[in-house]
């Protein structure tokens, strides 16, 4: 996970406990994991958009090198 072991995670939670409280941490991390689904929905729903554009290139591509040309 982004190089971090377990020791370095640990010392990250325990910094961010020290700043932002006990009370107010899970609600930061529930922001934060909102905010990350969204994120992938946002690039799932883009990857979906694009794969029928590439399909189609790709098919017009095929049909193009199986036609001679004269």
């Amino acid at each position: 996970m982004f190089g971090l072991g377990t020791q370095e995670l640990l010392i990250i939670l325990i910094i961010a406990l020290f700043l932002f409280g006990g009370k107010k941490l899970p609600e930061i991390g529930a922001g934060l994991g909102k905010g990350l689904r969204a994120f992938k929905k946002g690039l799932n729903e883009i990857n979906e958009e694009i794969k029928p554009e590439e399909d189609k290139t790709k098919l017009e591509e095929g049909k193009a090198k199986t036609t001679p040309t004269h």
